[in-house]
């Protein structure tokens, strides 16, 4: 990961520029790092900030819970208990981007049993410390995210472990989710112009009687959806988010994006199920739908915040 982070801006959340150059995991890796924990160490004035920046170090951010919580951070079971010099943290953290490769883990736990906004915090975990264990998770998938499971056993750290004041721990991620948002959409749209370019030389070149599949009118038209839907995304990347647009703006892609993959499996046929073909991709990032909050729990929110996104006053 540190390679392609190194071809980043540290101050620019866009990691499209890494598309097609590296492995879908170590863009995931570095979208997560740049999108989200960096902005929450800078933010806050944290030490560790510089070299996070001049790739020196990788935090992962540990903030989806164990299966039974998953991305409903309310119902989270990782604590966080608070004394005047130290922090206590117990839990488990599932399906955590740069888990194997981190030497810190940014994580969110609750420090008040209250269902409540403001019971959350960040506490910055070294993942060698005693009472740390991690486990890479069971999947094929993501190469060069290291996807992994954090548990934390009575994980005894000095007060000054805790990023920004307890309460603020959600209050702080909402104000930077975002930013993550529009770098993922950014690397959806390059990942499908990637991908359309690539269909596209393949349609051309692929015989069909007296032809090639490119001159078939049905064709044609499959494709040129995917170019509306790719050129949907992009204009909608131009837009201001704020949290409730973030929501939409989730939605929009990872439907977009799966749209734009499925349409070229079909083109494709058999060739698209070669090893790192185009169907092994579309599984991959299916993610987009999942990571960092289901499809499902957006439109929750994106039903309770209509009137504001459609302009009703």
């Amino acid at each position: 990961m540190r390679e392609a982070w190194l071809e980043l801006d540290p101050a620019v959340a866009d990691v499209s520029i890494l598309d097609g150059r590296h492995p879908v995991g170590v863009v995931l890796g570095c979208c997560v790092q740049l999108a989200t924990a960096l902005p929450l160490l800078r933010g806050n004035g944290h030490p560790l900030t510089a070299a996070v920046e001049s790739g020196d170090a990788i935090v992962a951010l540990a903030a989806t819970d164990d299966v039974g919580a998953g991305s409903d951070l309310m119902s989270m079971g990782t604590t966080a208990r608070l004394t005047d010099t130290s922090v206590v943290v117990s839990g488990t953290k599932r399906w955590i981007t740069n888990a194997c490769h981190a030497s810190h883990a940014l994580v969110l736990a609750r420090h008040k049993p209250v269902r409540h906004f403001t019971s959350f915090c960040w506490v910055l975990v070294p993942l060698d410390a005693p009472g740390v264990r991690v486990t890479p998770e069971p999947t094929s998938l993501f190469e060069g995210a290291g996807i992994g499971a954090i548990t934390l056993d009575e994980v005894t750290l000095d007060r000054s472990a805790l990023v920004g004041p307890p309460g603020r721990g959600l209050a702080s991620f909402a104000l930077h989710v975002a930013a993550e948002r529009r770098a993922g959409a950014l690397w959806a749209v390059a990942l499908c112009r990637r991908v359309l370019r690539d269909v596209r030389s393949r349609l051309e070149k692929q015989p069909l009687g007296e032809g090639v599949l490119w001159d078939n009118a049905a064709v044609r038209e499959r494709f040129a959806r995917c170019v509306v839907e790719t050129w949907r995304l992009a204009a909608v990347c131009s837009a201001a988010v704020d949290l409730a647009s973030a929501m939409a703006l989730k939605v929009a892609v990872a439907d977009g994006l799966d749209l734009v993959l499925r349409e070229c499996t079909q083109l494709l046929g058999a060739e698209a199920f070669v090893d790192g073909g185009i169907a092994e991709l579309r599984a991959a990032v299916a993610m987009f739908g999942v990571a960092g909050g289901a499809v499902g729990a957006m439109l929750a929110g994106v039903a309770e915040h209509a009137d504001e996104l459609l302009g009703v006053r």
